[in-house]
């Protein structure tokens, strides 16, 4: 465990499970894929099993009929991330609510211990923070908002403006629009 203070955005085992590889005396994380809004679920009962969990949210204002309320929701939905020795999955799998762990070449893929700490570092401030869709410069990319939702071009430029490109093949040529990054995702 590290000296950071616990909040209720972060959802830590007293113990972890024996180490694997990673840093020294601690196993690697693992990124643990969830039953829709199951998150938090699993991430209590790795931590009644004794696996270190965390689970990163963000508050969101929800709206009901007669309120409003600011809730926590998961970072990345679907998603909550485990620090165990890989020996120790049939553990994690039995956890009501997990879809599976994420895997390379069959075997459970160790996560970049300084990926987790960026995070946990994030969700430890006053920072206001987003999650935001994955986007390389040539995706296809949709506009969710303002008139031209619901186009689809591809991304060439990245950045506080996106570039998107919008095409007509048949006669060779295109159009560069520039988007705020927040009003496209990938298509």
């Amino acid at each position: 465990m590290t000296d950071r203070p616990q909040d209720s955005r972060i959802i830590a085992a007293g113990a972890s499970a024996p180490a694997a590889e990673g840093t020294p005396g601690q196993g690697p994380w693992f990124a643990v894929w969830t039953r829709p809004r199951a998150e938090k679920v699993v991430a209590d009962q790795l931590r009644r099993k004794r696996i270190e969990a965390f689970l990163p949210t963000v508050a969101r204002w929800s709206r009901w009929k007669d309120r409003k309320k600011k809730i926590d929701w998961p970072l990345f939905p679907g998603y909550c991330f485990a620090r165990f020795d890989p020996s120790y999955s049939l553990d994690v799998l039995k956890c009501v609510g997990v879809a599976r762990i994420i895997t390379f070449d069959g075997k459970p893929a160790p996560i970049a211990h300084e990926e987790i700490d960026a995070i946990q570092r994030l969700v430890d401030t006053e920072l206001q923070f987003d999650p935001c869709p994955l986007l390389n410069e040539g995706d296809l990319v949709e506009v969710t908002h303002g008139p031209l939702k619901g186009v689809v071009g591809r991304l060439i430029h990245k950045g506080p403006q996106t570039k998107l490109v919008l095409s007509v093949t048949m006669i060779n040529r295109a159009v560069a629009i520039a988007f705020d990054a927040a009003d496209v995702r990938k298509y």
